[in-house]
């Protein structure tokens, strides 16, 4: 789904259709947090008090934005095992940077930079080595890991300055994290949409021969591709490591399971081609509502785990479904 596309059958169809056909589950699942905010809150009211509004939409703001790369990435046709890793990494790099007294800007543009070059070696094995972006992230995932804990020894980095705090500073009232999330869900819609780059990822993923015959250089883009979701992981971590005045030099447990699946759930196609940034964005939103769901009536946080699985596999078969009709209808 790249976006909303007039058809041709001679039956000219309403903005609003098109509209719906082309943002389906967006709508579905800004409809389904509507609906979880209205029944929670009539079994708890202080599910709607400022201070729960403000960790749900701030508290998974760094997933949403690590999502956003990783819906690229995706849709180009490829996945991304390591980004958890790597977020743990760029935080323990950036959160060095900071007590060792370098600026703030300093310690925050780092992880940026360094999340781009790693990627970067990780999309040139993949385009030009030809190798699987399963295999080649899986050993980036351990690399990444492994020298983590060799080096730091796990240890937790005190001491944080306050003004590198930059999760806990708000603007106009509005938490800084939230502000970050929708600048950037918005930037990355509008490239995704209106710059022939960003469109040529979705004919990557949707047809990769296609494209190459289209002249679209198909390596460079992947490399290109997996640089931004190093950029967005550097962003992801700067608004992860900020948020406490103390940072465990570890990977976060399960975080790259986390943001996969925000993408997936959000309508990104596991199989490439289709899909939006904007939907990875309502999906964390999603995921943190029914984290505070789970408290406000009394259920185990535990279940927060399955039932995001029952998310998982009722979109990806709603995906297949949908593309099984496409595949007959063309046929016809």
């Amino acid at each position: 789904m790249v976006e909303p596309l007039p058809k041709t059958s001679g039956v000219r169809r309403s903005t609003l259709a098109r509209f719906v056909s082309g943002y389906g589950q967006e709508i579905v699942i800004f409809c389904a947090i509507l609906i979880l905010f209205a029944l929670v809150s009539l079994i708890n009211p202080r599910f709607l008090g400022a201070n729960n509004l403000t960790t749900i939409f701030s508290g998974n703001a760094y997933i949403a934005v690590a999502a956003i790369g990783m819906s690229m990435i995706i849709i180009t046709g490829h996945i991304d095992v390591s980004v958890g890793a790597l977020i743990g990494v760029l935080a323990t790099i950036s959160g060095t940077l900071a007590v060792a007294g370098y600026p703030v800007w300093v310690a925050w543009l780092a992880p940026v930079l360094v999340g781009m070059c790693i990627n970067a070696v990780v999309g040139v094995l993949v385009a030009y080595g030809r190798i699987p972006s399963i295999v080649v992230t899986l050993g980036m995932l351990s690399i990444l890991r492994g020298g983590l804990v060799s080096v730091t020894g796990g240890a937790w980095i005190n001491d944080l300055p306050p003004e590198f705090l930059l999760a806990q500073q708000r603007l106009l009232g509005v938490p800084a994290p939230v502000v970050a999330m929708i600048v950037l869900t918005a930037l990355a819609a509008l490239w995704m949409r209106y710059t022939a780059t960003g469109r040529s990822i979705y004919a990557i993923g949707g047809n990769a021969e296609a494209a190459r015959a289209a002249g679209i250089n198909i390596e460079r883009r992947t490399v290109l591709v997996f640089m931004i979701h190093g950029a967005f992981a550097g962003l992801a971590t700067i608004l992860f490591a900020t948020q406490l005045k103390i940072i465990q030099s570890t990977v976060p447990p399960n975080l790259e399971l986390t943001v996969i699946t925000a993408a997936v759930i959000g309508g990104v196609s596991i199989l490439g081609g289709t899909g939006t940034v904007v939907g990875a964005t309502l999906a964390a939103i999603l995921f943190s509502a029914i984290g505070s769901a789970l408290i406000f009536i009394n259920v185990s946080a535990y279940w927060l785990r399955a039932v995001i699985g029952l998310l998982i596999l009722t979109t990806v078969l709603i995906d297949m479904a949908r593309r099984t009709n496409e595949t007959r209808s063309a046929k016809r």
